[in-house]
């Protein structure tokens, strides 16, 4: 229901905006000034695209929580596309997230209604290694890389078809019927 009152009200009120800027201005005053908040917006939005992924990836390195500049990045992001949505409504909400502080007032504002599973994976861990001091599927102590004796390995269950490459002249594939193998 929000977001449909979303869609009806933002163009409503970009309208009445136009026409009461246009009106005090002008039109070509008017038009420029969208032409540049847009062309503005986009430099800064790159600009403060690369800083997110710069923060980004000193997260990955230290192995950090990487949720805070992905929500940075995502509000750039919708940052740029309203910056790009010709409007002044639009624009001031465009130009405010690229403001840091906000960013960091929505990501707070957003983080204590969301509910996050984590994930964790330390240095020089690997997929089926578990932290030292955790228990394996039986309820065993298991160290990284260690297997209890006896106990067996991972089993894949599968099928297989050997398929042999064919010749040149053997005749239609095995997906088409040719002429030959027609009925009788």
């Amino acid at each position: 229901m929000y977001l449909f009152l979303a869609f009806l009200m933002v163009p409503l009120v970009e309208i009445a905006l136009f026409v009461q800027v246009g009106g005090m201005i002008g039109l070509w005053p008017t038009l420029a000034i969208v032409v540049l908040t847009a062309i503005l917006g986009t430099s800064l939005v790159r600009s403060q695209g690369r800083l997110a992924m710069g923060q980004l990836r000193s997260s990955f390195q230290t192995l950090s929580d990487p949720a805070e500049p992905l929500a940075h990045g995502a509000m750039i992001l919708f940052a740029g596309a309203l910056l790009l949505t010709p409007g002044f409504f639009t624009d001031a909400v465009g130009f405010a997230l690229l403001m840091p502080p906000v960013r960091l007032a929505m990501f707070r504002y957003i983080s204590k209604r969301v509910t996050v599973a984590r994930f964790e994976m330390g240095a020089g861990m690997g997929p089926g290694q578990a932290r030292p001091g955790s228990h394996g599927p039986h309820g065993h102590a298991q160290h990284p890389g260690q297997r209890r004796p006896g106990q067996p390995g991972d089993v894949i269950d599968g099928e297989y078809e050997d398929v042999t490459p064919r010749r040149p002249g053997d005749g239609p594939s095995g997906w088409v019927k040719g002429p030959e193998d027609g009925p009788k």
